[in-house]
């Protein structure tokens, strides 16, 4: 196997077995929840819709990465390209307005409590679902007019204005489509990022603001009931940096590529690895900053604290047996 496509394996697999589980385990921990306390959180709501975007991403464009660098070939017609190509489009789209979505509710959640903030809160922790899906709804209805620009590779000359996907080429036709079309979705992405960055700096300045004002005050004096919301907006913060890095460049390569008549094989894989790289290694945040998912890691490491601890007193029972 030649070198890069050997690279290309290596760190698509990793990217599919991070983000799998991962985004698995949040959807049937959350699911649990649900279940047996008969209630979720708006945020663990729109967490649990972002893991579900997220393995759509995995599923839809990582594993067919692995799958065309171990050497598969040829399993796709135009019909099955339109599909994975309309599946992966809605799903990155979901992913960002999601992560936007969540950024958003929280800095509405940890504002300040005056009449209009309080109106907002009770909207938003009403509707939340009901925005959510609007925003799908929105997504599903925007992206076949895209679509109809895949065409399953083959080796008939494509024009100057074509991406090439894994197993599909999208072929514009013309450099005037190819623009619009970049130019649309690129604008779509800054607006999204744009909302989740400011959000996310408001969020910071109320940390620091609520930080400030409980500097030096008495602990029974701080008010108990605001960790949870402050614990959870940290958790959106890093989520938010995750994505508007990894996004930076993501999309910093795809203007570059507005600029080339012929895109090459290489800046796609490497914008895609970009691209999905945020589905696979956000779990690893949500996981790690939500204390709901924590529970089972905690309830393992008990049962190792348990069973070290009655090993030593069984091995302590013995060496007094022997004396």
């Amino acid at each position: 196997m030649d070198i890069r496509l050997y690279v290309k394996a290596v760190g698509f697999f990793l990217l599919a077995v991070i983000g799998i589980p991962g985004n698995m385990y949040i959807l049937f921990k959350f699911a649990i929840i649900k279940v047996t306390e008969k209630k979720l959180l708006a945020t663990n709501s729109i967490l649990m819709v972002l893991a579900f975007m997220n393995l759509l991403i995995v599923f839809s464009r990582i594993i067919l990465q692995f799958l065309n660098a171990i050497g598969v070939e040829n399993f796709m017609d135009d019909s099955k390209c339109k599909f994975f190509v309309y599946t992966y489009r809605v799903s990155r789209a979901m992913s960002i307005c999601t992560t936007s979505l969540l950024s958003c509710y929280q800095c509405i959640i940890i504002a300040p409590q005056t009449k209009i903030w309080v109106y907002l809160k009770q909207k938003a922790t009403q509707n939340v679902l009901l925005v959510t899906a609007a925003i799908l709804l929105l997504n599903l209805i925007l992206y076949p007019t895209s679509i109809i620009y895949a065409i399953v590779k083959k080796n008939s000359t494509t024009s100057p204005h074509t991406l090439r996907l894994v197993y599909c080429d999208m072929d514009y036709l013309t450099y005037e489509t190819y623009i619009i079309n970049g130019a649309i979705f690129a604008s779509r992405d800054f607006l999204f990022v744009g909302l989740m960055t400011v959000a996310s700096i408001y969020i910071v300045y109320v940390l620091l603001c609520h930080e400030k004002s409980i500097k030096g005050k008495r602990s029974t004096d701080r008010a108990p009931g605001k960790s949870v919301e402050y614990k959870a907006s940290r958790a959106v913060i890093m989520l938010v940096m995750l994505y508007v890095i990894l996004f930076g460049f993501d999309n910093s390569m795809w203007i570059y590529t507005l600029t080339l008549s012929n895109v090459t094989p290489d800046m796609n894989d490497a914008r895609i690895v970009l691209a999905c790289s945020y589905s696979a290694l956000s779990p690893i945040v949500i996981i790690a900053t939500n204390p709901k998912l924590q529970q089972l890691f905690t309830f393992l490491k008990r049962r190792k604290f348990f069973w070290h601890r009655n090993a030593q007193e069984k091995d302590i029972h013995v060496n007094c047996i022997d004396k």
